[in-house]
């Protein structure tokens, strides 16, 4: 009995820490949810996540987990009293830590947190694409209630800082995926060239069928694989067919089993107009495909340009055919970038490091207990913590 008082007494309390996002659907931002969910330590932390929006399959994925999943269906719009509704629950819960992911929810969720008396920690995903005046300071206010504020990528870090965030509150920590479930397979030679993205404006698809119109003009057999939904896509798919591409585009909408999607290919693109760090490049570099990304946003850090894939301009339609061609027409050249693809997501981008580069920074601000109102106090709680870096340090 004694042995057993002695066990019990000496069993450390776990870390609860409160996931929010705008909605629960399967975007990248929500893909690194369920990884969360799937490779936290459980004997020192306890996830809770809320969506304040909308619940989708990443929902259901997390739950299967173990962990519980609570959607506020909150219409659009500004709603003071959703930050009381948030304190409640954390309260309810005696959450220790919440992490905000992307704006809106750090807008409602650090307010709440530091109403519960809870430590925040916020990682900006995105680049804010096409943030309005009014959105873009309101996010600077938000930041305040952070303790930290993440990026994903050095340029993601030096975009946050220019916005005025200090850097002592930034830190760096790199997405990264699960190698397990994207295994090594090398490209097919005679495979379609593949995108997997939202249809939306800042994925810039419309450049990607441009090209490929130039590269069906002088390769008959080129076909083009398109994953993902969203709200440009019927606009697209006329496009395609202006473009005179019916034979060879095909539009899938959202696909499930990427890994084999990405298996059958020969080329992975993306033409994105902003990124922070991109899943889907990274899952297409593990599966050892050559890849032809614009020059924008973090992209420059995954890929290395001339050794994994090619980078370009973009809005630049016919350097972004020419790249194509170029990987279409030499295979060797193509093996040879996805092999170092795959070793470089191996060396820097492991889902398994960024989580416990997340469980160490939850540590760190949980160690003072119970936070009180004041940013100044939750700066002191901080002194300790590795700084940001720069960007030439976190270089990769």
């Amino acid at each position: 009995m004694k042995a057993d008082q002695q066990r019990t007494s000496s069993v450390v309390p776990r870390i609860r820490v409160a996931h929010i996002a705008v909605g629960l659907g399967m975007g990248g931002m929500e893909k690194l949810l369920v990884e969360f969910a799937r490779h936290v330590d459980r004997a020192r932390f306890e996830l809770r996540f809320i969506a304040l929006q909308t619940r989708g399959s990443a929902a259901d994925e997390i739950e299967a987990c173990g962990w519980p999943v609570v959607c506020l269906d909150e219409p659009p719009g500004l709603r003071v009293g959703l930050i009381f509704r948030l304190a409640r629950h954390f309260r309810r819960w005696g959450v220790d830590v919440v992490h905000t992911h992307n704006s809106k929810p750090l807008v409602y969720g650090g307010p709440a947190a530091r109403l519960a008396r809870a430590g925040v920690v916020h990682t900006r995903h995105g680049q804010c694409y096409q943030a309005g005046v009014r959105s873009a300071a309101l996010f600077r206010l938000a930041t305040r209630t952070a303790a930290r504020v993440v990026c994903v990528s050095a340029d993601s870090a030096r975009l946050s800082t220019a916005e005025g965030i200090a850097a002592k509150r930034l830190r760096v920590i790199r997405n990264g995926i699960d190698l397990a479930r994207f295994s090594y397979a090398s490209p097919q030679v005679g495979g379609p060239v593949v995108t997997v993205a939202r249809a939306s404006p800042e994925k810039d698809i419309e450049t990607l069928l441009r090209a490929s119109a130039i590269v069906a003009g002088e390769e008959p057999s080129f076909r083009l694989e398109v994953a993902g939904d969203g709200e440009c896509l019927p606009v697209l798919r006329g496009l395609a067919g202006e473009l005179g591409l019916g034979g060879h585009v095909r539009f899938l909408g959202e696909v499930r089993d990427v890994p084999r999607l990405l298996a059958r290919a020969s080329l992975f693109v993306l033409p994105s107009l902003t990124e922070g760090i991109s899943l889907t490049l990274l899952e297409a570099m593990a599966r050892g495909l050559p890849v032809v990304a614009t020059r924008v946003g973090g992209n420059p850090e995954v890929v290395a340009d001339g050794r994994t894939g090619v980078l370009v301009p973009a809005r630049a339609p016919s350097e972004l055919a020419a790249a194509m061609l170029r990987l279409l027409r030499e295979p060797e050249c193509g093996r040879r970038m996805g092999l170092a693809g795959r070793q470089r997501v191996e060396r820097y981008f492991d889902v398994r490091c960024m989580v416990a580069e997340y469980q160490a920074l939850y540590l760190e601000l949980s160690r003072r207990g119970r936070w009180s109102i004041g940013p100044e106090l939750a700066d002191d709680s901080l002194r300790g913590v590795r700084p940001a870096a720069t960007p030439a340090a976190v270089a990769v």
